[in-house]
């Protein structure tokens, strides 16, 4: 009668009463029920290489979910943008910079959806993401297939134990081959997989989907794809969905015992055996289930929403534990305390930062709850810092708009306003507890650029954009070059630091020039090298005495970027108490060294003898020595210096490979592997990052704006002999301008 009514008086079209009766519908937000069952919530995370569809997909599960009420596309062609890219330079680039946090509904079960990037200069927000995370959706390019990023997204699902389903998505595009994608996964990402949907047509003639599993065809109609009308499978692909049912058996019996001796006694298994058996060897990682779709001609996503609550794990099939500091004793294994997710309030809470973002109330910080419970007005304690702070406020974030709840419980997504702590605290309400979570693992920084704003007016505002920004981001660095009287900023790559200038002009209206980038090169140890290193200084009253002896050594290649110290002494002849010093000492120089001023990596320190006065030793004379020892190293010992290399993956047509393999070549880049596709050619190579910069500009205007790149860090390695010659004669040169202007400031 509503609809009729509203159809008589304003002449609407029946779209447009459907439309408006959704709105009415979807304006309601998903209930927050505290007393949710456990088994009905997931925390997934959406993760994969650049322009894999992750952001239109979380954008089509929002809107079939009913959280939003319309679609809108990622580049913002319509002037809105996709609703989890809420930040305008995301809009604008059509990328996503910052991982956005949502919640949903599906089938009375809560999702809380985390959408990160897929640029590798962003790659931090997928680590902190994932470590929160029960489980994930890693979004596969049906052409792209894996990619660089893919790969770094597994190793990452890897670190953490998080359980995944592949989604091969844009199965409408030219040249999209999801077989090929399937094979990737099993060849290149090691994994166990096998499919459980089959292609109703490819590129243009993409129909729909077969699901092995129920032999069904899925067929998705409406404007918006909202409407799965179930049919029988065509004709032509029951042979096939027959085979691609056995083959998915044969896969996950390989992994799970009970369907295996099914498997074995040539027993036919059930629609729910396949499923319990798939339930079950996703939760070990021991099987990735495939889907395929295409979000943006929305299809297949509504199973792929079936398949998170079938298959992916709730916060109950988690083990999460803590650290106990208590027992934490020097040399033992710390104690585990496993952590008790259930939603009753009766055990003590206890969440993770895990990330932080100045919102428009002041600096907001999202949690994710372990244990226990929280209410509005309740005190918690960072437990490493012991501060305590009041909860005034909780809320549950969509996107960039929030909504305020009373109590949050085991398993949920939340932020709070006004906590000052930092990414990776653990915050309980009982200190005595003193429980630590598993910290984020946190990238090194591959390059720096000097910056500096355009008008000295902005400082104060440059200063406030600086403390913010690296607050948030623990891969965005700031420091302050003495030699060179200028300020750097360090990150995960170009566009990493580019943004950042961007988002200072923007938000705080500070525009600011970036320098040409420095890559962070380190210097190593080619063979070990003996010390022996007397440290005495006697001008009345109490002197300094020290001695070391030992040798620093090159560590294997794998560990070149480690720094290591290791206390090897025996006797009286250094008190324990001195050792503290030797090692601040020498980690102290190492953090500049004396080849081209850069970071030493790669070597070991090992401490085997020394000496002391009863009188005048002193941990101030041992850090002294340890000075004199590396000084004495780099003397005698041969060292050189190791750059970044990038792992590069360049897509461009087939007619342009000749010419983009020798731009690689030119770059000292060694090409490691070539795919072709459709008259699309994929380069792999190893270039150094040295090598890189400008790369983009070239590769568009060899390719007619075409090709298109992505790059990863890979590893350290030892520089061409150019580049270090090049390095050091800089250096040199530096330190002898600023030793005579240091002459000059005397005279005058």
């Amino acid at each position: 009668m509503f609809a009729s009514s509203l159809c008589s008086r304003r002449k609407l079209k029946f779209s447009h009463i459907a439309r408006l009766r959704f709105r009415l519908f979807s304006s309601t937000t998903p209930a927050h029920n505290a007393h949710v069952d456990l088994k009905k919530i997931r925390n997934i995370g959406i993760s994969a290489h650049i322009d894999s569809g992750k952001t239109t997909l979380t954008e089509r599960i929002l809107f079939y979910t009913g959280r939003i009420s319309e679609m809108h596309e990622v580049k913002g062609k319509d002037q809105v943008g996709a609703t989890m890219d809420s930040m305008e330079l995301e809009r604008q680039r059509g990328i996503t910079i910052q991982s956005a946090a949502t919640y949903t509904i599906w089938k009375d079960h809560n999702i809380n959806i985390i959408d990160t990037p897929g640029h590798v200069d962003f790659t931090v927000e997928v680590e902190r993401a994932l470590r929160v995370l029960d489980g994930a959706i890693l979004v596969l390019c049906a052409v792209g297939g894996v990619q660089s990023q893919t790969l770094t997204v597994n190793r990452q699902m890897k670190r953490y134990s998080v359980p995944c389903l592949a989604f091969i998505n844009k199965l409408d595009r030219m040249g999209a081959n999801p077989d090929r994608v399937i094979s990737q996964i099993r060849s290149k990402l090691g994994h166990n997989a096998a499919p459980l949907h089959l292609p109703i047509g490819l590129e243009g003639e993409t129909k729909g989907i077969v699901d092995v599993i129920q032999r069904k065809a899925l067929y998705f109609e409406g404007p918006h794809g909202n409407l799965v009308r179930e049919d029988e499978i065509p004709q032509d692909l029951r042979t096939l969905a027959e085979d691609r049912r056995q083959e998915l058996i044969e896969h996950v019996s390989n992994a799970d015992e009970i369907l295996g001796e099914m498997f074995l006694e040539e027993k036919t298994p059930s629609e729910a055996d396949i499923k319990a058996a798939i339930r079950r060897t996703c939760l070990a990682r021991s099987f990735t289930p495939v889907l395929l779709g295409t979000a943006l001609k929305n299809k297949g996503v509504q199973p792929l929403l079936d398949a998170v609550l079938e298959y992916l794990p709730c916060p109950s099939d988690v083990q999460n534990y803590a650290i106990n500091n208590n027992s934490t004793n020097e040399g033992e294994e710390p104690e585990k305390v496993f952590l008790n997710p259930a939603r009753n309030g009766d055990n003590p809470f206890v969440s993770l930062a895990f990330k932080l973002e100045a919102g428009k109330f002041g600096q907001l910080t999202y949690l994710r709850c372990y244990q226990g419970m929280l209410k509005k007005g309740d005190t918690i304690y960072n437990v490493r810092t012991r501060k305590k702070v009041r909860i005034p406020r909780l809320v549950r974030l969509h996107a960039d708009q929030m909504e305020d709840v009373s109590e949050v419980y085991a398993g949920d997504i939340f932020a709070l306003f006004g906590v000052d702590c930092a990414s990776g605290d653990t915050f309980v309400t009982d200190l005595k507890l003193n429980l630590t979570l598993e910290s984020i693992h946190v990238p090194d920084t591959v390059v720096s650029m000097s910056i500096s704003p355009n008008n000295t007016k902005d400082r104060d505002n440059f200063s406030k954009a600086i403390a913010r920004f690296t607050k948030e981001d623990p891969t965005f660095q700031f420091s302050y070059d003495a030699d060179n009287k200028e300020t750097l900023v360090s990150g995960m790559g170009e566009l990493h630091l580019e943004i950042y200038a961007q988002r200072m002009e923007r938000e705080y209206n500070c525009p600011v020039t970036l320098g040409k980038p420095k890559v962070s090169f380190r210097e190593t140890l080619q063979g070990p090298c003996t010390f022996d290193y007397l440290h005495k200084k006697q001008s009345g009253g109490q002197g300094q005495y020290a001695r070391v002896i030992g040798v620093i050594e090159p560590l294997p290649p794998h560990q070149n970027t480690q720094i290591i110290f290791k206390d090897e002494t025996s006797g009286p002849n250094i008190p324990k108490q001195y050792i503290p010093g030797v090692k601040k000492g020498f980690m102290e120089m190492c953090q500049k060294g004396l080849l081209s001023g850069h970071k030493l990596s790669g070597v070991c320190f090992r401490l085997q003898d020394g000496a002391h006065h009863i009188v005048d030793s002193s941990e101030l004379a041992f850090y002294l020595a340890a000075h004199g020892a590396v000084k004495q190293v780099f003397e005698e010992g041969n060292w050189q210096i190791l750059e970044p290399i990038m792992m590069v993956e360049v897509a461009v047509p087939e007619e342009y490979q000749g010419p983009i393999i020798g731009l690689i070549t030119k770059r000292h880049g060694i090409i490691t592997g070539l795919e072709g596709n459709n008259q699309w050619a994929t380069i792999f190579a190893e270039v150094p990052l040295n090598e890189m910069f400008g790369f983009v500009s070239e590769l568009r205007s060899s390719t007619q704006g075409k090709g298109e790149y992505s790059m990863e860090y890979s590893r350290y390695s030892p520089a061409i002999p150019e580049v270090q010659e090049k390095l050091i004669q800089e250096y040199q040169q530096a330190q002898e301008g600023g030793s005579s202007q240091t002459q000059k400031k005397k005279k005058n």
